[in-house]
């Protein structure tokens, strides 16, 4: 079963990370099911669409919402169901300085 790991920041906590822990993506469990991931450029740099009265695309710059935890990263898992997705999602770092938000990919 894939899981889409969002990784949400929380900049009220930033620069708290435990520096001396072993990088999440070393771990052997998260070696195992981790198909993908990256982080992402600021929010500075979104761009999002929006459908427009008539039709057509609108398109602006920046989030669509105004708030202070933004998706800072992502990974793609393959994991046998949700609990070992969440014990995988429970040792990432930000799971202690921000948000994770695991959702299945349809199949």
């Amino acid at each position: 079963m894939r899981f889409l790991m969002f990784v949400v920041d929380d900049p009220d906590l930033a620069g708290t990370a435990d520096a001396s822990a072993v990088p999440w993506v070393e771990d052997a469990t998260v070696k195992r099911v981790r198909l993908e991931g990256d982080r992402l450029r600021p929010v500075s740099d979104a761009t999002t669409l929006w459908p427009k009265d008539g039709g057509g695309t609108f398109v602006s710059d920046g989030p669509f919402a105004e708030t202070k935890e933004q998706i800072c990263g992502y990974d793609l898992l393959e994991c046998a169901d949700l609990d070992e997705a969440v014990e995988v999602a429970a040792k990432h770092p930000m799971a202690k300085l921000g948000a994770i938000e695991l959702r299945p990919v349809w199949q």
